[in-house]
């Protein structure tokens, strides 16, 4: 007996591999702030220059996992220029760390000679001068005039001042009682609230530092676009030293330990018609490189 025609086996639908896979990036770290390098010098960034694809990459757990992902693309202004993206996708005109570890890279990548006199980077906050000394980065930001001593903000408890900078990105600076007042400060509770004060309407990233025993200096940061602690921030380094300055704490160069231990070092010029240019130290590590897949 014959029955009825085998029924052919459905094939799924060939699937194309998206047109980023296979391409090349660098993973790097500075100092605990990490992040997501692409090469856009000859081949343009495309798609993975867009938010929701950059949010898969840097969500942790699920993509490659970083607080930012950043371009390094040509430029006919300086050596090289950086485009920065926070984790969700928003365009940031300078992140500090993300600006040392280009640095770093670029070096690497012979996008630019290490040593003296250094070279320079487009950001979106202005054309910045770097350098890489024996594979220690470091850069001139712009000259920064935005500076608050005071800012009207209700203040919380062990919680001595707040002041505002505009350097390269709006940071507020919170002083506390000591370093272990800026471990025990909330974050996920306290950071949202400043980081949207309704003076700012761009809103801020948040800074909170106290002095330890010994004289040292312990900052945390809750940064807006990751919308959580993060474990530095180096712009909100240079905001805090500048106003540490101001309050007449500290001296023109100021190590900051960040949450992730490590320090960033930051040195504030002289004053020039109301601006300081200053300048940021600290670490540019190449965690790992490999190449796009299924994300």
């Amino acid at each position: 007996m014959s029955g009825p025609p085998a029924t052919p086996p459905v094939r799924p639908p060939r699937v194309r591999p998206p047109v980023w896979a296979g391409r090349r990036f660098w993973k790097m770290s500075g100092s605990g702030n990490d992040f997501v390098f692409i090469d856009a010098r000859t081949e343009p960034a495309g798609e993975l220059a867009t938010p929701p694809l950059i949010a898969r990459l840097c969500a942790r757990g699920t993509g490659i996992g970083a607080d930012g992902l950043v371009q390094i693309r040509p430029s006919a202004v300086a050596t090289f220029g950086i485009d920065y993206w926070n984790s969700d996708g928003s365009l940031a005109s300078l992140c500090g760390n993300a600006t040392l570890c280009a640095t770093r890279l670029g070096v690497l990548m012979q996008a630019a000679e290490g040593g003296l006199p250094g070279f320079t980077i487009e950001t979106g906050a202005g054309v910045v001068s770097a350098r890489s000394i024996f594979g220690s980065p470091e850069f001139d930001l712009a000259p920064v005039s935005d500076i608050r001593a005071s800012f009207e903000a209700a203040l919380a408890p062990g919680e001595v001042r707040v002041g505002y900078v505009l350097a390269g990105v709006p940071h507020l600076v919170v002083l506390v009682d000591g370093a272990a007042g800026a471990d025990q400060v909330p974050l996920s509770d306290r950071g949202p609230g400043l980081r949207n004060h309704p003076a700012l309407p761009a809103g801020a990233n948040v800074n909170w530092v106290g002095r330890r025993g010994d004289g040292t200096w312990a900052m945390r940061t809750f940064e807006r676009g990751v919308e959580g602690e993060t474990l530095a921030c180096g712009t909100g380094a240079v905001a805090t030293a500048i106003l540490l300055g101001r309050w007449g704490m500290a001296g023109a160069e100021v190590g900051l330990e960040t949450r992730s231990g490590r320090v960033l070092t930051v040195r504030v010029g002289d004053e020039v018609g109301g601006a300081v240019r200053p300048t940021l130290k600290g670490e540019g590590r190449l965690v790992f490189e490999g190449t796009f897949a299924d994300v």
